[in-house]
C-alpha cells in the first residue's frame, strides 16, 4: 500500500523522459494478474464520458488526487471561459467540461483531474485508470493508463470513451491557436441564422442551398459514377455583404457536423502542423462543412503549398465541402482561386443593388417596435439614398438611428433620424476611403442576433483532439 500511496509523486521526481516507462513497469510489477494499456489520446477526456453517464468513477482515496478547479462566471452567453490551457504536440493536453447552465448572478466552481487514480465501472466492467501530467520544456505531456482484466475490455473501453468524445453534438469545433475546442454557444447562435432572414440578389441564395442540398444528398451517385465526393465552395466579396450569414444560415440547414477554422498559425513550429490537423479532423468527421474564414488571411507562402497538398492532394477528402469566404479574392494565389478541382464553386457577394437594399431594410423594419418603424415611402427614399452601402453598414444605420431615436424620442420622428444618419454614415465611408471594402462585421442578423461570429467556450480535449 505504500508504494501506491506515493506512486504518483514518486514518478513525478523522475526526469520526464523516464516517466512513461517507469510508470508502466511499476503498474506491471503491482498487477501482474491484469492486463494494461496506455497511451496520450486527446479524445481519452473520461470525465465527460462519466458526466454523459456512459460509466461511473471513483477517486482512489489511499493517494493524493490532484485537481484542478476552475471558476465559471455567470452568463456564458456574453463571457466564455477555457480551462488552464497547456500546449504539446498535437495541441490543448488538459480536458474540460460541459459548462454548467448558469445566469444572471449564479456562479460555481467545475473540478478536472491534473494527477490522479480512479476507479471506473463500465458496462459490468471494473477497471483502474490512472491518469497524470506533468512540464516537459514549455508544454505538459498528458498521459493515461488503463487496468482491465482483459485487454478486449481495455481497448474496447478506451475506443469507446474516444469515439464519444470525437463526436460533434450541439456544437462548432473551432481550431484555434494549435488546438480544437468545441463551441455550443457559437452553435446557439448559428441556430438564429437561415436563409429566410438572408438577403442576397437574384436566385443566389437559392443556388446555394440547391448547390449543397444536391451535394449531400448524392453520395451514391458520386460513387457510381467515379465522382470524388467531395466540395469546394468560395465565397467572395467585400466584407459586410452576408457571407457570413450565409455560412451560419448553410451550417443551420444542412445540418452536418461543423468545423470552423479561426487560425492556421501556429504559436510554435510551422503552420503545416495545423493543417494538417485540420484536415485530419475533417477526414475523421465527414461527411461534414469544414469553414475557413477569410481565407486569404489564413494562408501564407510558407503554408499555401502545404494547404493545396491537403485539400487535394493524395487524401481523398470524401465527404468534406470545404467552405472559404475572402474579402480580398486579388490576394489569394490562381493556383487557388483558378484551379477548378481546390473551389469548384465561386459565389459572388457584391454590393447589394436597390432591390436588395429594399428587401433588407423592409425586413429589418417589420422587426421594430410600432413607435420605431417607418413608412413605406420613407423605406424606399432610404433606399435610393443608401447606394453603395453593404449590409452591414445598413444595419448600422438602422442600429445607429434607434440609438439617437431613443436618447431624444420627442424630437424627431425615426423617419427623420434614419435619412439625416445616411449622411453621417456615408461622410464615415469617405473619410476611410472604404466605401466599397470597409471592414465589418459580414453579417445580415435581424434584432436582436448583431453578436460576434466567434464566442469562445470551454476548451475541449487533449493531443489530437
Amino acid at each position: 500500500m505504500n508504494k501506491e500511496k506515493f506512486f504518483i509523486s514518486e514518478a513525478l521526481c523522475l526526469p520526464p523522459p523516464a516517466i512513461e516507462y517507469h510508470v508502466g513497469q511499476d503498474l506491471a510489477a503491482l498487477f501482474p494478474d491484469k492486463a494494461m494499456i496506455e497511451g496520450e489520446e486527446g479524445f481519452f477526456d473520461i470525465e465527460e464520458f462519466a458526466r454523459a453517464e456512459h460509466c461511473t468513477i471513483r477517486l482512489k482515496t489511499f493517494i493524493h488526487t490532484q485537481l484542478m478547479t476552475y471558476w465559471i462566471g455567470p452568463e456564458p452567453q456574453a463571457i466564455h471561459y477555457h480551462t488552464h490551457m497547456v500546449m504539446g504536440m498535437g495541441g490543448v493536453i488538459v480536458g474540460s467540461s460541459q459548462v454548467p447552465k448558469q445566469t444572471g448572478s449564479e456562479k460555481g466552481t467545475i473540478d478536472r483531474v491534473r494527477n490522479a487514480w480512479l476507479e471506473v465501472e463500465w458496462q459490468g466492467n471494473a477497471l483502474d485508470v490512472l491518469i497524470m501530467n506533468w512540464p516537459d520544456g514549455p508544454s505538459r505531456t498528458f498521459h493515461y493508463w488503463i487496468l482491465a482484466d482483459t485487454r478486449d475490455i481495455a481497448t474496447d473501453f478506451l475506443a469507446s470513451v474516444c469515439k464519444w468524445n470525437m463526436e460533434i453534438r450541439g456544437e462548432v469545433l473551432v481550431f484555434d491557436g494549435n488546438c480544437w475546442y468545441k463551441d455550443e454557444h457559437l452553435f446557439q447562435d448559428i441556430k438564429g441564422a437561415t436563409f429566410d432572414n438572408l438577403i442576397l440578389r437574384g436566385n443566389l441564395k437559392q443556388d446555394i442551398l440547391d448547390d449543397l442540398t444536391q451535394f449531400f444528398a448524392s453520395r451514391a451517385t458520386y460513387e457510381e459514377y467515379g465522382i470524388p465526393w467531395k466540395r469546394g465552395i468560395l465565397f467572395v466579396g467585400p466584407a459586410g455583404n452576408g457571407k457570413t450569414h450565409a455560412v451560419k444560415a448553410i451550417i443551420n440547414s444542412m445540418e452536418q457536423p461543423c468545423l470552423y477554422v479561426k487560425s492556421f498559425k501556429a504559436p510554435h513550429g510551422a503552420d503545416q502542423f495545423n493543417i494538417h490537423q485540420v484536415f485530419d479532423r475533417a477526414r475523421r468527421t465527414a461527411p461534414c462543412i469544414l469553414v475557413l474564414e477569410d481565407l486569404d488571411s489564413q494562408l501564407t507562402p510558407q503554408n499555401r503549398s502545404f494547404f493545396l497538398n491537403e485539400l487535394d492532394g493524395f487524401a481523398a477528402n470524401v465527404g468534406i465541402v470545404t467552405l472559404a469566404t475572402t474579402n480580398h479574392p486579388e490576394r489569394l494565389d490562381p493556383s487557388i482561386l483558378d484551379r477548378p478541382s481546390r473551389f469548384d464553386r465561386k459565389y459572388p457577394f457584391d454590393l447589394p443593388e436597390q432591390p436588395a437594399r429594399y428587401a433588407y431594410i423592409v425586413m429589418w423594419n417589420a422587426t421594430l417596435k410600432p413607435a420605431l418603424r417607418i413608412s413605406d415611402g420613407a423605406a424606399v427614399k432610404i433606399t435610393e439614398m443608401t447606394e453603395g452601402f453593404s449590409f452591414a453598414y445598413l444595419k448600422e444605420l438602422f442600429l445607429s438611428s434607434m440609438m439617437r431615436w431613443i436618447a431624444k424620442p420627442q424630437q424627431d420622428s425615426m423617419e427623420q433620424v434614419m435619412i439625416g444618419q445616411v449622411d453621417v454614415l456615408r461622410d464615415q465611408m469617405v473619410s476611410t476611403g472604404m466605401v466599397a471594402d470597409v471592414e465589418v462585421a459580414d453579417d445580415q442578423p435581424m434584432p436582436p442576433m448583431f453578436g460576434p461570429m466567434m464566442r469562445r467556450g470551454f476548451l475541449h480535449g487533449r493531443p489530437g483532439f
